[in-house]
């Protein structure tokens, strides 16, 4: 077993924290905000871009920064974090020692070789095949080869966690069962496995294929299983995202879930059934049978989506009753009113939920059924939702935690705090205008992938009501906001990292009441969450009334069979 020397305690928490673990997550989230920056650079570009008075890049530069977005937003600044959020959830809150350290490094050592290859083959302009990298586009080998490399070492982090879990079991660093937060990442990880090997199984043969080695790659296969792999990452980044709302509610105010049973069996569903939503970019392809897609768009999904209200009650429904235990019993709403939202974990982690439930979730709802899918498959209504589950979720709920890493292992005070108590919100605003008017645009038929949404250069072009142009002119100004938000995290953080003033640790134990509801957790004992019902209701009011709205789209749609 470790020795007391190869460990400290957070003054904060009282949490063991050890070395070899503290140092992966230090190189991990300080990579992954680095590859925010850099993605965030092109993801600007991309919506001044598509802003029609604007229009900054020509037709090359666009597919080239909408390739470099896609790659650095979707899959590295967002996987290198949640390799440090695996870590966190193993090593530090199970206070054990980290497994195979140095095979750690050396899985680490490959993301960063693998996502600097990738972005040299896009930067060198002959890989703009965007995030979906579509046969018969073809990439550059080295393109292919980074991204093989950036997963297999990501797979190696996984191994590394699981094999940390044992290590805590084997040394009784925890008793019973492992906390949610700890559960949670289990899923993630499980369901990152499932995820790198689909990748694996699709981009070697492509690889191949990209030197001449494989003749043909048939693309309806192809577009099959690599969405095993681009969607199911994303089911990586709920699972995670979720364990974070329970994390920041645990220690900001010490809640606890309505009934960890039911919080631990929600998560399970996703094992079983979230990936299969990834069957909603396949839904207009015609080589997949009927029978499959209903399937996945009606009884399986319906499981996944259980999941998330489960979550989207319980969440919200233990910060009530941590709030109403401390007192605040007026009124429905008095807990909600007077929740620390001056704290940038606590206001990120909420906006998140609100933001990743009532534009990510309904959206992803009704774009997973399968006729009014038909009227916004190729539409820019797609992206939206992406924004809305990656960006107002797994991204601002990163953020939201990131408040709680740096004093916790960089062991450094924030810098600016005004900055830090406004980001949330700034950033928050700016993606939710950005997946509104994207959704708003793309119900108004904006294309997807087109460089020039006005279509000036085509042989029948087309006109856009004036509102979709609008529209696109407020989501690029929606993304300035959020450009604004996100360099303000940067700032703070970095700054933080650099600058902060360093917070003194211990090598004796300290007990602390956070610690101990983030590590064993239980259940709140008999809770009344009145207020989290009417916010339940609210949600539900919403989705029936957008889900029925499109209905009435695709109504107007059938006509012209």
């Amino acid at each position: 077993m470790a020795t007391n020397e190869q460990f400290r305690i957070c003054q904060t928490t009282g949490l063991r924290v050890y070395k070899s673990a503290e140092n992966l997550i230090k190189a991990n989230a300080v990579v992954a905000v680095v590859f925010l920056l850099v993605g965030g650079i092109f993801g600007i570009m991309v919506a001044l871009t598509r802003w029609k008075a604007v229009h900054l890049l020509p037709a090359d530069w666009f597919y080239l920064a909408l390739t470099a977005h896609g790659i650095n937003l979707l899959i590295v600044w967002i996987i290198f974090f949640e390799m440090a959020v695996l870590y966190f959830a193993s090593a530090v809150l199970l206070g054990s020692r980290l497994a195979t350290p140095r095979i750690a490094w050396a899985g680490f050592a490959l993301m960063l070789i693998g996502a600097i290859i990738t972005n040299i083959a896009v930067l060198q302009g002959d890989s703009s095949v965007m995030f979906t990298s579509y046969v018969p586009l073809k990439a550059a080998p080295s393109f292919y080869v980074g991204v093989i490399l950036f997963a297999v070492g990501a797979l190696v982090g996984c191994f590394v966690f699981f094999g940390t879990l044992v290590v805590a079991k084997q040394e009784k660093t925890y008793e019973g069962s492992v906390p949610l937060v700890t559960f949670g990442a289990i899923v993630a990880a499980i369901i990152a496995v499932f995820t790198i090997a689909s990748g694996a199984i699709i981009l070697i043969p492509t690889f191949l294929w990209s030197i001449g080695y494989v003749s043909h790659i048939d693309t309806l296969m192809y577009r099959t299983i690599w969405w095993a792999f681009g969607h199911s990452s994303q089911q990586i980044n709920v699972a995670a995202h979720i364990s974070i709302w329970y994390l920041i509610s645990a220690v900001v105010l010490g809640a606890k879930p309505l009934s960890e049973k039911v919080s631990r069996f929600a998560f399970l569903l996703y094992i079983l059934f979230l990936q299969l939503a990834s069957a909603h970019h396949l839904l207009v392809d015609p080589g997949i049978s009927s029978e499959w897609k209903i399937f996945n768009t009606s009884y399986a999904i319906y499981l996944a989506v259980l999941g998330s209200m489960i979550h989207g009650l319980t969440v919200p429904g233990s910060i009530e009753a941590a709030q109403r235990k401390k007192g605040y019993n007026n009124g429905l709403f008095e807990w909600l009113r007077k929740a620390p939202w001056g704290n940038p974990a606590f206001s990120g982690m909420f906006i998140s939920l609100i933001l990743f439930g009532f534009l990510g979730g309904i959206s992803g709802v009704v774009m997973g059924v399968e006729q009014i899918n038909l009227i916004i498959h190729n539409t820019i209504y797609v992206p939206g939702h992406f924004h809305a589950t990656v960006v107002a979720g797994t991204t601002l709920a990163f953020m939201a935690v990131t408040y709680l890493l740096v004093p916790l292992i960089f062991q450094r005070e924030l810098i600016l705090p005004g900055w830090a108590k406004v980001q949330p919100y700034i950033f928050g605003t700016g993606v939710a205008g950005i997946s509104l008017f994207m959704m708003g645009a793309g119900t108004l038929g904006v294309p997807r992938r087109h460089w020039d949404i006005s279509q000036a250069d085509a042989v029948l072009p087309y006109d856009f009501p004036g509102a979709a142009n609008l529209m696109m002119g407020l989501n690029g100004m929606s993304a300035l906001l959020a450009g604004v938000g996100g360099v303000m995290f940067i700032v703070v953080v970095v700054g933080s990292i650099l600058f902060g003033k360093r917070i003194a640790s211990s090598t004796e134990e300290v007990k602390v009441e956070e610690a101990e509801v983030v590590t064993q957790y239980g259940s709140a004992e008999h809770p009344s969450v009145p207020g989290t019902l009417v916010l339940v209701a609210v949600f539900f009011t919403t989705f029936v009334l957008y889900y029925f709205v499109n209905w009435k789209y695709l109504a107007e749609v059938w006509p012209l069979r």
